[in-house]
Parts: structure tokens; sequence; C-alpha cells
């Protein structure tokens, strides 16, 4: 195995930089499940070409001397709006795995959203980092089970919760499939270890090879409709997010049962492919919250840039996802926490080439 690097070479001098070198050091099926999406990986593509796609206003001659990218969420106050989103089975990419990712999360000040199917304990997580940590929920056909993992991140320290509302089932990764991928020995979903669930998300389960009934009688029986929300919304005092928004009507349904923010996401294009990307479908949740609740956004953010146009189409932040991986894959927590450097450096300079002061100051 080519060994992670202990110092970040000039030649990696943007995001995508690490992404040819993850590939060269992981295992051809681990590469199908991180960078492989569904069907033609349309709506993955889509994605980033979408974000470049943006213009930028330029703005001359603002008074920056004060200038910051500080933003507040949920009374937590965040030096940069980029938060690290929710991975699964980590631990494929680095042996230190989530716990290498909250490490570097924390070095710079970015969030950190822990997945339901880490492959390190949500307790050794919290334990590692002192960082602004959420835990990410996927819905579990065994209540009690579901219940649990939501005081697990409560007694944890987590300060928010995320429910992924959009893998009801598996999407046709086709390139994962034709990669035979299947967790390898020691990488498994350690919250759900023992539990007996027959859940474990078809989102980004392993084994996609096997054949799944769908309906029938099959996996939409346990998949979460809004009465589970509802009763979610009454186990936790948690800030609850809903992750997968992409809807302005959903949007408008998620705040009338309790939902204290909204992340507009197409699972990276793992799901439903042929979605509209997620710069597509942003402006339209945010018209239909109308300030009440945050919004965020995930998907092919790749420059700050990307982040500066998430901004003033309407987020009050981003979160990346395979981008943090690759650097993982990479330099373990000196890559991911490169990434999120560059991203916040190329934001600040985004910012002041268009005189942006703060994110207050970023007109839509």
């Amino acid at each position: 195995m080519t060994p992670y690097l202990s110092r970040i070479p000039t030649e990696i001098a943007a995001v995508a930089d690490y992404e040819p070198l993850a590939r060269e050091r992981l295992d051809p099926s681990v590469w199908a499940y991180l960078d492989g999406a569904a069907g033609d990986e349309a709506t993955h593509r889509a994605n980033r070409s979408a974000w470049a796609a943006q213009p930028q206003r330029v703005r001359v001659l603002a008074d920056l001397r004060a200038a910051h990218t500080q933003v507040t969420l949920f009374g937590r106050r965040f030096e940069h709006p980029i938060l690290i989103g929710p991975v699964a089975y980590q631990r494929l990419f680095h042996p230190d795995g989530e716990v290498a990712t909250a490490v570097a999360a924390e070095a710079q000040g970015a969030g950190l959203v822990l997945s339901t199917l880490s492959s390190i304990a949500m307790e050794t997580v919290a334990r590692a980092s002192a960082g602004p940590r959420w835990f990410q929920l996927y819905w579990q056909a065994d209540e009690g089970l579901t219940r649990r993992l939501v005081e697990r991140a409560e007694a944890s320290g987590y300060e928010a919760l995320v429910l992924t509302v959009d893998a009801p089932v598996h999407g046709a990764r086709d390139r994962e499939r034709r990669a035979a991928f299947q967790l390898p020995a020691g990488v498994q979903a350690v919250h759900l270890v023992g539990t007996g669930s027959s859940s474990d998300p078809p989102a980004d389960s392993p084994g996609v090879s096997r054949p799944q009934a769908v309906f029938a009688g099959g996996l939409l029986q346990a998949a979460p409709t809004w009465r589970e929300l509802e009763q979610l919304r009454r186990w936790t005092r948690l800030p609850l997010l809903l992750k997968g928004i992409g809807d302005p009507d959903d949007a408008r349904q998620a705040l009338a049962v309790g939902a204290d923010g909204l992340i507009v996401s197409n699972h990276g294009g793992r799901c439903l492919d042929g979605q509209a990307p997620t710069a597509t479908l942003l402006p339209a949740v945010v018209d239909a919250v109308n300030g009440q609740v945050p919004v965020l956004v995930d998907g092919g953010i790749r420059r700050g840039t990307d982040v500066l146009a998430a901004l003033r189409l309407g987020a009050q932040a981003v979160l990346i996802g395979r981008a943090s991986m690759y650097a993982l894959a990479v330099a373990g927590p000196l890559g991911v926490a490169h990434v999120v450097r560059l991203l916040r450096d190329e934001l600040e300079i985004a910012m002041a080439l268009s005189g942006c002061a703060g994110l207050d100051s970023i007109a839509r």
C-alpha cells in the first residue's frame, strides 16, 4: 500500500488534486464505493458543474478591514461556514477513520456530522475531539434502536440531529456493483452491530449486488414518514435538521412538523440519478423557508467559489463529503484539515475580490 503523506506537497494546490492520489491508494472496489453514484452518474457530475456555472458578482472599493467568515447556527458560532458532512465507514479510507476526521475538523474550526454508519463509535469520536459535532440519523426499523441512538448522541455531547430523509431505498449504483464492493473484515457500522436490526440503511449498505424487495413487504415497510419525524421531534430537545430536502413543498411540510433546519441534498447523486443538482434546488427551498430556519447545502462543493455561490443562493453553510474522504485516504487527518483550509482560504479570497466583508453582506 502507498503510505499516507506526512506533509502536503506543493503539487496539491486545490481540493481536486487529492482525487487522483486517493484513487491510486484505494482498492478499486473501495474507490467505486467512494466515488461512484447511481445509474449513469449524471447527477453526480451535475452537482459539481452547477456550482462552477454560478456567476460571481463583483463589487469594488468595499471596506474590508473587519472582514470575517463567521456564522452562527443554533446558538453556536462557527469560524467559517464549511462543515464536514456524514460519510459512512471511514475506516475504509484510513485506519483512524472518523476519529481522524474529527481531529482535523476541530483543528480547522469546522463542524462535523457523524454518520449512523460510522465505523467508530460516537462516544469514541466525541472523546477525541472537542469541536462542534452533530449526529446524522438513519431511522431504523426497530424504533427502540432509533431512540437509543438519539439518547447516545445527546449523552455524548452532539449538538444537533440530522435525519437523512432522501434514501428510503438503495440507489442503483452500477459502478459499485460491477466492482463487487463488500465491506472488508474489521470495518462495520458499529452503532448497529448486535442490534438485530434489518435496516442497515440501504442508501449506504454494503453488498449492493444483492436483489432488493422494494415494494410488497420489502424495504419501504421500515421507511420513515412525516409521522416518524413528529415522533423524533418529541424525543429530543436538540436542534433537528432534515437532510435530503430538494422540493419547496417538502421544506414547508418540514417546518410544519418542527424541523429546526434543512439541508438541501441529493445524496451526492448516490440515490436517484437524474435529480437536479443542489445548486439548482437550493433557491426554491430558501424561498419556501423564508428565513424561518437555517438552510444548508451539500453536493459537489470543491472550491471556495462554490461555497460563495451557495451563500449567494441563500444557504447559511455548506457540507463537504467526498472531498474530505479523498484527502483522508491520501494524508489522514492532515489531508482533511488541508482540504478545509483550502476551501476557507479560497472563500476568503473570493469574498475579498467580490467586496463581501461578512456572510451577511453576500447579496443573493
